[in-house]
């Protein structure tokens, strides 16, 4: 057995934990840690400034140590780190489902590796392999390529071959299937109902199609699944990781943990509890720092580790082999990422994916009249909350692109909490302002948010000729004189839509 100070076991510990850190530059602790075992780094929109300057840290990162495993969380779409300053510039997976055509998947997600490639990230946490079945889903919604099994699992192997020809590894999320919940599991712990029979036939075989397309990353959910595991999480779950991922889907890559931190998991084990019981369940790689990105937190963890070693509730074996994975996995994204010529050509494909998502549906009796906008519009944009997988700051919406195509364009974004002073506010910044002009109403899963959904039909009571878009999951029913779906609230999708609404369509 080792002691507390065997550097050999404190090694294993800082070998499983992927931390992210603070600032664009590395702190001292972090170079400190890389020469002590540590074999991943994870990179987060506070990171980041301008792709030069990712390439700069990464680049000193890896000087430490070559084959260092450098990851972020880019889906592109909704959930951008690289571009969450500007909103990003490839549509996310509901609008390359709602394509439905895979070479232009694969084309998207080979545009998004390249500029990763170009940045020094060797690991992605993407795709999201999540059918989204739930459309009250409050974590998935647009991240995942559609409710369908067949659309997300064709999309989710075509993601992949173009992300990792461009010599970044994909991971697909977040095992056994987050789709079908209706809990935030940054908050609170979902629970599946479905059988293990339903769950085979709608929710694994995304991830089925991601390891037939060469995925060597599989990142689990914080979700309690009883047809599996009544009593854990499957982050935690002995049977969901070993038993059904390794044993019966024969997956023999990395299994890497959503954030560690994510209180599906911490409020109830703590995040050293649930970092040790995640390691003792079959994960190999335990991500923090969406929320903890500090020096104490990766000691806490470290130690936790090691305690757990030494008191006997973690295997010293089953540490060892997670380190190995970890070490292979490196070894093998090193050599993919050295492998493939940095590009730095830039492309419009997600432009032009963008572009192919918008759908317009007209109200009976309406036709095509009510577009395209015959002057500057008034635009109301209503913003919810958005869950922690999307940075807040991140720019969306219709009024700015719209301005560009129709200068005299006004606009207002009104949220619950100001709506919830009176109707004053809504007939003064929304309806007032609209007289005489078109009204532009933008929404972002209006069906999810009950006072989206009753602001947006009070507005279109007043004002039944307003165009609707809907940048979020979008409801069956056809709402105002035009309802134009993005299936996403990226930059581009907001381009995408101004054109149309604008009347200069490509």
């Amino acid at each position: 057995m080792a002691s507390s100070s065997d550097p050999t076991l404190e090694r294993l510990a800082n070998s499983v934990l992927q931390p992210g850190f603070e600032g664009r530059t590395a702190p001292d602790w972090l170079r400190r840690r890389i020469g002590e075992g540590l074999g991943s780094v994870v990179l987060f929109s506070r990171n980041i400034d301008t792709p030069e300057q990712v390439a700069r840290l990464t680049a000193s990162l890896r000087a430490e140590n070559p084959d260092l495993i450098v990851a972020i969380d880019e889906e592109a779409g909704d959930v951008t780190r690289l571009e969450a300053w500007t909103g990003s510039s490839r549509p996310g997976n509901l609008a390359l489902g709602a394509v439905d055509d895979i070479d232009l998947t694969e084309r998207v997600a080979h545009d998004i590796g390249r500029d990763l490639h170009a940045a020094g990230v060797s690991l992605n946490f993407a795709p999201s392999a999540d059918v989204n079945s739930n459309p009250l889903n409050p974590v998935i919604g647009v991240r995942s390529f559609g409710s369908r099994t067949d659309i997300v699992s064709r999309h989710t192997a075509a993601w992949i071959r173009g992300l990792q020809e461009a010599g970044v590894a994909a991971c697909a999320k977040h095992f056994p299937g987050h789709g079908d919940t209706i809990v935030d599991s940054h908050h609170g712990l979902p629970q599946i109902q479905a059988t293990a029979e339903e769950i085979a036939l709608t929710a694994l075989p995304p991830f089925i199609a991601a390891m037939e397309a060469g995925v060597r990353a599989v990142m689990t959910a914080h979700l309690l699944a009883p047809a599996y595991d009544p009593e854990l999480p499957a982050t935690l779950s002995h049977r969901i990781l070993v038993e059904l991922l390794r044993g019966e889907l024969n997956f023999d890559g990395l299994l890497v943990t959503d954030g560690i931190e994510m209180g599906a998991v911490t409020d109830r084990y703590g995040i050293d509890g649930a970092t040790v019981k995640a390691v003792a369940g079959g994960v190999d790689a335990v991500c923090v720092g969406g929320e903890s990105a500090d020096e104490a937190t990766f000691d806490l963890l470290s130690t936790a580790l090691v305690k757990a070693v030494l008191d006997g509730s973690l295997p010293e074996a089953r540490l060892a082999e997670a380190s190995a994975r970890v070490g292979r996995f490196a070894a093998w994204s090193g050599e993919r990422s050295r492998a493939v010529a940095r590009a730095a050509e830039p492309s419009d494909i997600g432009l032009v994916a963008a572009r192919r998502a918008v759908r317009v549906r007209h109200r009976s009796g309406t036709a095509n009249g009510a577009l395209p906008l015959a002057g500057a519009p008034h635009v109301v944009e209503l913003a919810p909350t958005m869950n922690l997988a999307v940075d807040g700051r991140t720019p969306w919406g219709v009024a700015e692109p719209l301005r560009d195509l129709r200068p005299g364009t006004t606009s207002v974004r009104l949220t619950e909490a100001e709506l919830a002073h009176g109707d004053d506010l809504l007939d003064r910044e929304a309806l007032a302002p609209a007289t005489g002009r078109a009204l532009v109403v933008v929404v972002r899963d209006a069906a999810r948010h009950r006072w989206m959904a009753d602001t947006l039909n009070r507005l279109l009571r007043s004002r039944p000729d307003a165009l609707v878009v809907e940048m979020g999951i979008p409801a069956p029913t056809t709402l105002g004189a035009a309802h134009l779906i993005t299936h996403g609230a990226t930059r581009v999708s907001g381009i995408a839509v101004a054109e149309v609404l604008a009347g200069a369509a490509v």
